[in-house]
């Protein structure tokens, strides 16, 4: 994951030209951020550069980066969510679906292209805390005092997702990543009520597109059950969950991704290269995509990548 960015010197060299937004909102620009981990490494497929915000402004919600997402006016109230915009589905993002369609048409033929998204609660945390917190206290507040204010939002999100991978796998997408980051929040019983509808509409939704959907979840070991039983192709986790356990659960009804440590590859080469032999050791090889289990962090070493690709590669 974040296969593109700080970590190569030629996404660094591009920013000190460029701002963050300006890369993801110029498809040109875009598709060659995307192209830079391709050009440099035999990587399986390439994924779409570009923000989970990035179709926040279709529903007329001002940001900024710094560094992360800052919402002007935060989502807070029944009148804010009714406020937002019903965008059609060409007005949202239309800088990604264009780079999208670009890359598609430079990449190696048997180089796979994934999009990708926020899921709807993780979009939801930061329009309603109006910027990235610790424990979201606002959000959570919000579930507890107004939930049909949330229930609400979570249903535009929703939807607006839904269109947003479909015009995706449209554009060029084999598939589509679903990050939902800040699952963890909610205790099960909660999670339940307020989320689950609305994602399983939503992963439900883009299912009947012809596009892989893999579903992302992080630090949340008490909903991986629940998670597993959502209608997604593929299961990606952190590094804290054991994999070989969750394939002899859930490894007849779906495929996991993960899960390196990405702080492993900060170490070098050796520890790349032996925490990569280990996870194929321990994992059964059908069912599952190596890939770290958060993205690559910018102190990583190009060898370490380069490791790990090969490691993968040697051994399958």
């Amino acid at each position: 994951m974040r296969q593109a960015g700080r970590y190569l010197p030629e996404y660094r060299k591009l920013r000190t030209r460029y701002s963050f937004k300006e890369l993801s909102r110029n498809p040109e620009l875009a598709t060659t951020v995307t192209l830079q981990p391709i050009e440099r490494f035999p990587l399986d497929a390439a994924i779409i550069f570009a923000d989970i915000m990035s179709p926040v402004p279709a529903l007329g919600v001002d940001f900024e980066f710094n560094p992360g997402p800052e919402v002007a006016k935060p989502i807070q109230t029944l009148a804010a969510v009714e406020a937002l915009h019903d965008p059609d589905p060409e007005e949202v993002a239309p800088e990604v679906i264009a780079a999208l369609k670009l890359t598609q048409k430079e990449l190696p033929k048997e180089t796979a292209l994934l999009g990708f998204c926020g899921a709807p609660w993780t979009l939801a945390a930061y329009l309603v805390e109006g910027r990235g917190k610790n424990g979201f206290p606002k959000l959570r507040a919000l579930a507890r005092t107004e939930p049909k204010v949330l229930h609400l939002l979570l249903e535009r999100l929703s939807k607006l997702m839904a269109h947003y991978l479909v015009r995706q796998a449209e554009a060029g997408a084999d598939a589509v990543q679903i990050f939902d980051s800040w699952a963890g929040l909610l205790s099960r019983s909660d999670w339940e009520q307020l989320v689950r509808p609305h994602l399983e509409a939503m992963l439900d939704t883009v299912g009947k597109s012809d596009v892989r959907r893999i579903l992302f979840l992080q630090n949340a070991p008490h909903l991986v059950e629940a998670y597993a039983t959502l209608p997604t192709d593929v299961l990606a986790v952190d590094w804290r969950e054991n994999l070989p356990d969750l394939q002899a659960k859930y490894g007849d009804r779906i495929a996991f991704q993960g899960n390196i440590d990405p702080a492993i590859l900060i170490g070098g080469a050796e520890p790349t290269r032996t925490a990569t032999l280990e996870l194929l050791r321990q994992v059964k090889a059908t069912g599952h995509i190596v890939n770290l289990g958060h993205g690559i962090l910018p102190d990583t070493p190009i060898e370490s990548v380069q490791t790990l690709v090969e490691v993968v590669h040697d051994e399958s």
